[in-house]
């Protein structure tokens, strides 16, 4: 059973970026595909990037295409989200998810796949 613990949030202006990190212990990380999720008050969680555990292929949300960036670190245990030229509906809450899985090429982006969270770490956009 593994753990994963988010860090990075904070406060950013528009068009700023930080780096999210999702940090696993007590499973094989390299055996877990692996997403980021957020959200935001009132609304649902929604997907926001996907990798599975062999790094590639990865898959995004629309809305963050070519400004977010997920990747993985397996010598590390380590996920990340690097996020880029942020816009404030970008604020909510984001999340770490990982899944077991023996399939090392597939990627999975609804919450209902995923067995593990984290507690979030919170990102918001505001100038």
């Amino acid at each position: 059973q593994v753990q994963v613990v988010e860090s990075g949030g904070g406060l950013v202006q528009p068009g700023g970026s930080l780096r999210l990190s999702c940090a696993a212990s007590g499973g094989t990380f390299n055996k877990y595909a692996m997403g980021w999720f957020r959200q935001a008050p009132g609304k649902e969680r929604e997907f926001v990037a996907a990798i599975s555990w062999s790094g590639a292929p990865t898959y995004y949300e629309q809305s963050v295409k070519g400004r977010f960036t997920i990747s993985r670190d397996n010598t590390k245990n380590t996920m990340y989200l690097q996020m880029n030229s942020l816009k404030v509906e970008d604020t909510a809450v984001y999340y770490c998810a990982a899944k077991q899985t023996v399939y090392s090429t597939y990627y999975y982006t609804e919450t209902y796949h995923y067995d593990y969270w984290g507690q979030g770490t919170q990102v918001t956009v505001s100038s």
